[in-house]
């Protein structure tokens, strides 16, 4: 074998093969509610600081909003489990969106029992990981799309 045909097989990646409708579905998805995710909770932190300044009217609207986080991080582990199997994105924002999950519930709880001790280390925890995962789902996957435009 001759050396160019030694680079030649080396600079040939394996092809991926193409997402087809429920893998786009799935990232767009994942990119979406994730943002969505993030910035809910970043109102949610918002909406804290504000009631612990001494409007304690926004307790409600942050208790309100405690229920449409948790939904979002519902949808978007749905999103995630869909992009990880039919988009065969990687595992792990699927099982970072399973966290987020289980940890909105554990937030929730501690909420509800006032024991901000554990409530707001737990939020910060909540809005790291939010963002990582946000940040992978924009610049990781792709979309059929933008594989085309490659």
């Amino acid at each position: 074998m001759t050396s160019t045909a030694a680079t030649e097989t080396l600079s040939v990646a394996p092809e991926r093969p193409a997402l087809g409708r429920w893998g786009n579905v799935g990232v767009v998805a994942l990119r979406v509610l994730t943002a969505l995710f993030l910035l809910d909770t970043l109102l949610q932190a918002a909406l804290a600081g504000l009631f612990v300044t001494g409007d304690v009217a926004l307790l409600t609207w942050h208790a309100a909003n405690a229920q449409l986080l948790g939904g979002l991080s519902v949808l978007a582990c749905a999103a995630a489990v869909l992009a990880w199997r039919a988009a065969r994105t990687s595992g792990w924002a699927a099982l970072a969106a399973v966290a987020l999950m289980a940890l909105v519930n554990v937030q929730h709880g501690l909420g509800e029992s006032r024991q901000l001790g554990g409530h707001i280390p737990l939020g910060m925890t909540i809005f790291g990981l939010a963002a990582a995962l946000t940040f992978w789902a924009f610049t990781s996957p792709r979309t059929s799309r933008e594989e085309a435009g490659r």
